[in-house]
């Protein structure tokens, strides 16, 4: 099988958002309490926190994470995690049927996060919140001092505010699970007044508006439409949200759901068109694909057993063990962020620890790697400078999500004197001869060639085995002329970075 590509040095995208690599965690399962807190494990610091999950965070490189929900936001009350900690209330989380102890809240996760090297984007609660309740989170978390909340958190122990920049009104207000769920235009007038409220304490906070929970809902894209008409000139960003599965154990139609999304996001940025010049605005609004992952291992079973379980202290929940397929359409996920990166500005993994999640942590046992960590680490450190458009000739299949899908998934972004190209061979039998020409480059040498090959689709790491799935050295590949010439062996997920002048 016989695949041609060109990207040329003048034919760019966009320059790469370094957010386009977040994360996101809530108060749910294990994602907290046992997975990055946990008092009295072998690892954790004075304050409780695991160093072995902290540090496989770290070598991820990733820039921001989302906090503290979710669904759990809704009806969370944010001044339940702040004050002494034997003082704390415990409650019952309505979204997942738990009890929660707040024992971790603003202060200790905002700690974490700067050992972790991320900013934090903090979600409000518009639920059973309102307006009143984010202005004084905002306030708590961002003001200097001599006033009432600032001067609180001084007492607390933190003298500085954390001046966080991103914050989401809401979470998902169009799905009617969702505590305190509202019609599009009632959200809309809300998340408008919201973030003119926080805007009004420091202009240089981004704000993100709700957007569809998934390009399956009834209400999808008319949604949008509302929201964006009541609060377009007050919002930069519009989330979007997207679970992915293979319960059909079809492979080629899996992989292809990534070219599903890139319809969901062309879709969504033809709506923010549409507002700006019904408006005639002159701000512009992106996306933030705040909630992205592969989840449906456990679904049926987690959805069964939430409804019997009788409100329990940080149970296990979507602990999703990944295997070798979810890395390889976690790679072809992560190329289609970068080939929308003028749309998409920031997207965030959900979750970052236990939930849905690219780290395991066993409660007093060990943390590793799961399957998915290797594509998104490999992203998160190379994915940076600008887009590259790259065209591509070569074989396509048709499956049930879409036609025509190359059996080649192939990104590019270019860093000072860097090239780096990210591709997928989606083919389970044949082996790919590529040719990619680097026009307007000259070509000095292969920096780094890394795969992930040559494993059963349903190959899992685990405590026991945490590399059974890792990336090796790459082989087939090498410069001839500014280009770039090889094999990619069926199923694989390459990453490519070549020095140019």
């Amino acid at each position: 099988m016989h695949v041609k590509a060109t990207l040329h040095r003048d034919f760019t995208i966009a320059n790469i958002d370094d957010r386009l690599y977040s994360a996101f965690i809530e108060h749910m399962g294990r994602a907290i309490y046992t997975g990055i807190y946990e008092p009295g494990h072998p690892s954790a610091d004075a304050r409780g926190f695991r160093q072995d999950v902290l540090e496989l965070v770290r070598d991820l490189k990733i820039p921001a994470i989302r906090y503290p929900g979710g669904n759990f936001v809704s009806a969370y009350d944010w001044k339940d995690g702040i004050g002494p900690k034997e003082d704390r209330p415990v409650r019952l989380d309505l979204a997942w049927r738990s009890k929660e102890t707040n024992q971790v809240g603003i202060n200790e996760f905002a700690w974490w996060s700067e050992q972790a090297g991320l900013e934090m984007i903090l979600a409000v609660n518009l639920g059973s919140g309102n307006l009143q309740d984010a202005r004084e989170f905002a306030e708590y978390v961002n003001h200097t001092s001599g006033t009432y909340w600032s001067d609180l958190r001084r007492s607390h122990g933190v003298e500085d505010p954390y001046n966080v920049k991103m914050w989401c009104l809401g979470n998902e207000m169009d799905g009617p699970w969702q505590i305190g769920h509202k019609d599009a235009r009632e959200y809309g007038r809300l998340a408008d007044e919201t973030s003119k409220a926080l805007k009004g304490l420091d202009p240089s906070i981004e704000t993100i508006v709700c957007g569809s929970s998934s390009d399956e809902m009834p209400t999808y894209p008319e949604w949008e439409r509302e929201v964006l008409d009541a609060c377009y000139e007050n919002v930069d960003y519009i989330s979007l949200h997207k679970y992915f599965g293979n319960s059909s154990n079809n492979s080629l139609n899996f992989f292809a759901k990534t070219e599903a999304t890139g319809r969901y996001i062309q879709a969504v940025s033809s709506i923010i068109d549409f507002t700006k010049a019904k408006k005639r605005a002159r701000n512009d609004v992106y996306i933030c694909f705040d909630e992205w992952n592969v989840w449906y291992h456990r679904r049926s079973e987690d959805d069964a057993k939430i409804r019997q379980w009788d409100w329990p202290e940080a149970p296990e929940l979507l602990e999703e063990t990944y295997n070798f397929e979810d890395a390889l359409f976690v790679g072809c996920l992560l190329n289609e962020f970068i080939r929308r990166s003028d749309r998409v500005k920031i997207a965030c993994i959900a979750q970052l620890v236990n939930v849905i999640a690219p780290i395991r942590a066993d409660k007093g046992g060990p943390a590793w790697r799961q399957t998915i960590y290797w594509p998104y680490q490999f992203a998160s450190l190379y994915g940076r400078g600008q887009a590259l458009q790259v065209v591509t000739s070569g074989p396509t299949y048709d499956c049930e999500v879409a036609d025509d899908v190359p059996y080649l998934d192939i990104a590019a972004t270019r860093d000072n004197d860097t090239i780096t190209i990210f591709a997928v061979n989606r083919h389970p039998t044949e082996t790919m001869e590529l040719d990619v020409a680097l026009t307007g480059y000259a070509v000095d040498r292969i920096l780094l060639h890394q795969c992930l090959e040559g494993h059963d689709l349903k190959a899992t790491n685990s405590g026991a085995t945490p590399d059974n799935v890792s990336p090796s050295a790459g082989k087939h590949l090498g410069i001839e002329d500014d280009h770039l010439k090889g094999q990619l062996h069926p199923l694989s997920y390459h990453v490519i970075r070549m020095a140019v002048r």
